[in-house]
């Protein structure tokens, strides 16, 4: 298969997944937010040219949809990894002793406060002011799965199981 026919596809393809959660929500410019929340879990974050077709098939200006788009922080305008690492940094977590991990993530993973995704796409990490398990400090969450009493250890640990299951 040609190069060019190749990328057509992978943008047909896109787009077909892009038109199949529209056609879900009708189309409705009031359902927004759940059509942002379901392209955002198809495609781990929000890219641009996707906004700009929601707005065209809503009706509504692309403004209204990359205001909504970047107001929440739930939502993401650049690719994120396949497993998001969130760390709490909150008040009982960072007394804790969030940040030593938070440091040995990075440096197991080769990420700095600029570079929070992996190369490979394979992991995201990320601070968040709280996580509502203060009981549990520090605390991490990694996709869905919450992790407490963590340490530097523990948390790469996490990882390198992650990678190693990966690489199966």
């Amino acid at each position: 298969m040609e190069p060019n026919m190749a990328a057509c596809l992978a943008e047909t393809t896109k787009f077909q997944k892009l038109c199949g959660i529209l056609d879900h929500y009708g189309r409705h410019p009031a359902r927004l937010v759940p059509i942002l929340q379901a392209l955002q879990e198809e495609y781990r974050y929000l890219p641009e040219e996707v906004l700009s077709y929601v707005a065209t098939s809503l009706g509504i200006p692309a403004a209204n949809v990359f205001g909504v788009a970047t107001f929440y922080a739930h939502f993401a305008l650049t690719p994120k990894g396949k497993y998001i690492v969130r760390l709490c940094d909150g008040t009982a977590c960072h007394v804790k002793h969030s940040i030593p991990i938070l440091e040995a993530l990075r440096d197991r993973l080769g990420l700095s406060e600029e570079e929070a995704t992996t190369p490979d796409m394979l992991f995201t990490v990320e601070t968040v002011a709280c996580l509502g398990a203060c009981g549990l400090a520090p605390v991490m969450v990694i996709n869905e799965d919450v992790y407490g009493q963590m340490t530097p250890q523990r948390a790469v640990s996490l990882i390198d199981g992650i990678r190693a299951k990966e690489l199966q």
